[in-house]
């Protein structure tokens, strides 16, 4: 059944979700896009059309929306029948855009969990400050909303999540490894919006050890990884959304996030954290300006979609999972290999957005399709592992699993 979808956000991610709905029209229905810059939705319009990714004669639409105003987005939704509302705008928007799905009993989907942007890194586990208040709200209104459906968290919950259930019998750790081994030739820029990706570094570095949540200061532990395609990456551990739920939800006594940095980023990023730069804190010009510091930093950064057209080389994400199977150790990787290059020629987008809205749309599909509609909240965990990595086998991310020697897909495990 057809269902209609309303994409908020008009970045990189926005435009990758647009491509993909599109390529799934005969299932997803009507496309409209919405932000407060519309012109941008009008560009990633014409990027659709340009490249024929409408899979069948359809509708697919910009508009112009401040998602924050609840009653605004509650209005865009009922005059466009959208059913599913995919928000891949700011994290700050989360609660209003949920708030609307809740209001019109359209289904919400996000890749990132909510933020207060008057608050940076704030105490574990972050979806039990926002998101998980409202669980009963959604179940009482039979309103499905999926949270964290992008790449990481997203995938990597869905790769637990068939660890959990299908490849061990008790799991001691979960290491979610993020490799991006490409190259966007600039002197310095972030993958995805400045602002957000700031503030998830200039605080505590929160990760789950020992059934208890560990606090280190941001690129204080690094470690060598030896992954499939990328070879060897140094990663540093690091607070991320998916460790809140998947420690919470799945019972796993260790759960930590590693991303991958290289020495350029560190140095550039030190410095600007060291003169206060990435502060979100207002000062005040000797002109007597208010500013933000954070925000002065995104607005002289290269916009991350911009990156896209230079972008070269893959990026490497999945789970290391150690546990015990049939009363024997066992150890597996989970993973998926993405390529910057066919990433901007299918989509116009750079590989880190690629990874981040594919899932998105395999989540409206199996809303449609009824497979995810549970008519309440959820954590992808929470929910079937296999006909998320199928789908996603199918349009465009596909899995694989090492053990060992032994690599292949995850259909054949």
């Amino acid at each position: 059944m057809k269902k209609n979808v309303l994409i908020i956000g008009a970045g990189g991610v926005a435009q990758v979700v647009a491509h993909k709905c599109a390529q799934n029209n005969d299932v997803l229905g009507d496309i409209h896009i919405a932000s407060r810059t519309v012109e941008k939705c009008r560009q990633i319009v014409a990027s659709v059309r340009e490249k024929k990714s409408l899979k069948t004669d359809g509708v697919i639409e910009a508009h112009a929306l401040d998602a924050m105003d609840v009653e605004a987005t509650k209005a865009l939704i009922e005059r466009t029948g959208s059913r599913i509302v995919i928000n891949v705008g700011s994290a700050f928007l989360n609660m209003s855009v949920m708030s609307a799905c809740i209001a019109t009993g359209a289904a919400y989907i996000d890749t990132a969990i909510h933020e207060d942007p008057k608050k940076v890194c704030e105490t574990p586990p972050w979806y039990a400050n926002y998101e998980w208040k409202r669980r009963e709200e959604c179940e009482k209104a039979g309103v499905t909303a999926i949270l964290g459906a992008g790449f990481d968290p997203g995938m990597v919950n869905a790769y637990a999540k068939l660890a959990h259930d299908e490849l061990f019998d008790r799991i001691d750790s979960i290491d979610i490894i993020d490799i991006n081994a490409g190259s966007h030739g600039r002197y310095f820029a972030t993958n995805f919006d400045p602002e957000i990706n700031f503030r998830e570094f200039t605080g505590q570095v929160w990760s789950w050890q020992d059934s208890k949540w560990t606090s280190n200061k941001m690129f204080e532990v690094g470690k060598d990884w030896d992954l499939p395609v990328v070879g060897t990456q140094r990663a540093y551990l690091t607070g991320h959304d998916e460790v809140h739920s998947l420690s919470h939800i799945l019972g796993v006594p260790n759960v930590r996030f590693w991303m991958g940095f290289g020495d350029h980023y560190i140095n550039v990023f030190t410095v600007l954290n060291n003169l206060g730069l990435l502060s979100e804190k207002p000062v005040k010009t000797a002109e007597g300006l208010e500013v933000v510091p954070l925000k002065v930093v995104k607005a002289v950064l290269p916009d991350p979609g911009s990156l896209a057209p230079d972008y070269t080389g893959k990026t490497c994400i999945g789970d290391l999972v150690k546990g015990v199977k049939d009363g024997k150790p066992r150890e597996v990787f989970i993973y998926n290999v993405a390529d910057h290059k066919e990433a901007f020629e299918e989509v116009g987008s750079q590989g880190i957005s690629y990874t981040a809205g594919v899932p998105a749309v395999a989540a409206a599909m199996l809303i449609a399709s009824g497979d995810w509609d549970v008519k309440k909240m959820a954590n992808v965990e929470e929910l079937p592992a296999r006909p998320f990595l199928a789908l996603l086998d199918r349009i465009g991310l596909p899995t694989r699993i090492r053990e060992g020697a032994d690599d292949r897909p995850v259909a054949d495990v």
